[in-house]
């Protein structure tokens, strides 16, 4: 018991470790959800900085708040915002669903940080000092607080993270489009031969998809930054709270934040309180662009170590860098090792909409006028959010950038194919052609070799509709 002390909240006394800055409710909820053993993520501590310290600031404004209290909770939420006490939020990740335990513990932090500012010495309740409820928790509830704080959490990410990695993506892929847009391959569909492509069209296609994922990620920023529930307190009517109160509290996170430096978004108040707090419509939306980000990477990095198969037996149009030994029994196997990487990122991607979407549903987290699965909904987008980010910056940095082209394989193939003779089908006619093309394959001859031996056309003929390049130009 020498390593406690003894705190108490609305249930009573509760021992809590004697150096932690935290008080009884948070050791309460520690006690009660030992499950995942690991906190919520550190975004949404940090996130929970800012709000304290932005509805301190606005309280202080409003009149609300003594300024010399106001001043040490934010003071002290700032160091929250900064990471500094991180180590004193270890309420589990599936606690209540709403996020009440992590709000007091928030509360109780600050509270304990801003007495000791005071010269108070590091407690949660003191008297003349900081209360959690009544000055840190001041014209606020969980029920608005923790909502609050996933939208901070969630855009400073989408933000920080993913949009600067998904534009990385863009960057490198833009330039191999051009680089290798004079590389006329053979394409393919239902993985079986078709008509040629530059494989700078293909690497624009794939530009293309990374362009469209950091749309998708301004469109999931958007989403969630203007759909701020502070305010609401219980149940979004804002009870106990000051009519100008979130207005100015979304004034200050968004200075705090800097959200609008380069996207010109903004923190905004809900529309709709009831809406904001009784649903997470917003999240299951902004995840969904997460999700088809995730589907876009798997297809750009299945496609690029499928085209790299082999070295001898498969496709072999692109050279893989090999970056690690890639079997224990099989000496000299080079696998695609940061292909899967990505593609069982997706996986989980795609498994955490499924969470975010069912944490969404009525009669699992939305019922009546709250959310209550918001905290495993926070946790799931922000894996999300880091793994894509993460993931793309090694794709390009593990893989795009050293990888390469065989061009003399691309040109093997590329002759080999029976579907070039579509070139020839509007002057030859389709079944003429089809018949040609099973010819040429029984008696092993290309298509060009097949056709001169025919005689069907002059050569100078042949040789002009046989051009590759030609076909991948319409016109």
């Amino acid at each position: 018991m020498s390593n406690t002390r003894i705190e108490k909240d609305s249930m009573g006394e509760m021992p809590v470790p004697a150096d932690a800055l935290y008080g009884a409710s948070t050791a309460r909820a520690v006690a009660n959800f030992p499950i995942a053993n690991r906190p919520l993520p550190p975004a949404v501590i940090h996130a929970f900085g800012h709000l304290k310290a932005a509805c301190a600031q606005a309280n202080k404004d409003l009149g609300k708040l003594d300024a010399k209290l106001a001043d040490a909770i934010i003071a002290a939420a700032d160091e929250v915002a900064q990471g500094k006490h991180d180590a004193h939020f270890p309420v589990d990740v599936y606690q209540t669903g709403s996020g009440t335990s992590t709000n007091m513990n928030a509360n109780e932090v600050i509270a304990s940080v801003a007495n000791d500012k005071l010269g108070l010495g590091a407690t949660t309740k003191a008297e003349g000092g900081v209360h959690p409820n009544d000055h840190v928790n001041m014209g606020q509830s969980s029920n608005d607080t923790f909502p609050t704080a996933m939208c901070i959490a969630a855009a400073l990410q989408l933000k920080e993270q993913l949009n600067p990695a998904t534009r990385h993506l863009y960057d490198t892929l833009f330039s191999l489009s051009t680089k290798w847009d004079k590389i006329v391959k053979i394409g393919r569909t239902h993985l079986m031969d078709a008509t040629p492509i530059r494989l700078g069209q293909v690497f624009d296609g794939f530009c293309a998809q990374a362009d469209k994922a950091t749309g998708r990620v301004s469109s999931a920023l958007s989403e969630i930054a203007v759909n701020v529930p502070i305010g609401g307190t219980a149940v979004g009517t804002g009870i106990n709270t000051h009519p100008e109160f979130a207005e100015k509290v979304c004034v200050v996170l968004t200075a705090r934040t800097g959200l609008t430096d380069s996207t010109g978004l903004f923190f905004g108040e809900a529309d709709s309180h009831p809406e904001a707090q009784s649903t997470k419509d917003s999240f299951v939306d902004a995840h969904a662009e997460l999700k088809t980000i995730a589907v876009s990477l798997s297809k750009i990095a299945n496609d690029i170590r499928h085209l790299g198969s082999g070295p001898r037996c498969g496709i072999g149009e692109l050279n893989l860098p090999a970056i690690q030994p890639g079997s224990s029994i099989m000496p000299g196997k080079v696998n695609p090792v940061i292909c899967e990487s990505v593609m069982q990122v997706c996986c989980r991607v795609i498994g955490n909409d499924a969470t975010v979407t069912t944490a969404g549903l009525g009669g699992v987290g939305s019922i009546f006028e709250l959310n209550v699965a918001m905290p495993v909904m926070i946790d799931a987008f922000l894996e999300s959010v880091s793994l894509l980010s993460n993931v793309c910056n090694v794709f390009v940095d593990k893989l795009l950038n050293d990888l390469t082209v065989n061009e003399e394989r691309c040109n093997e193939l590329l002759e080999a194919s029976l579907m070039t003779i579509t070139a020839l089908a509007p002057e030859v006619g389709y079944d003429k052609c089809s018949a040609l093309a099973k010819q040429a394959h029984k008696e092993g001859k290309t298509i060009k070799q097949l056709v001169g031996e025919l005689e069907l056309m002059p050569a100078k003929r042949l040789e002009e509709l046989m051009d590759y390049d030609a076909m991948t130009r319409p016109g």
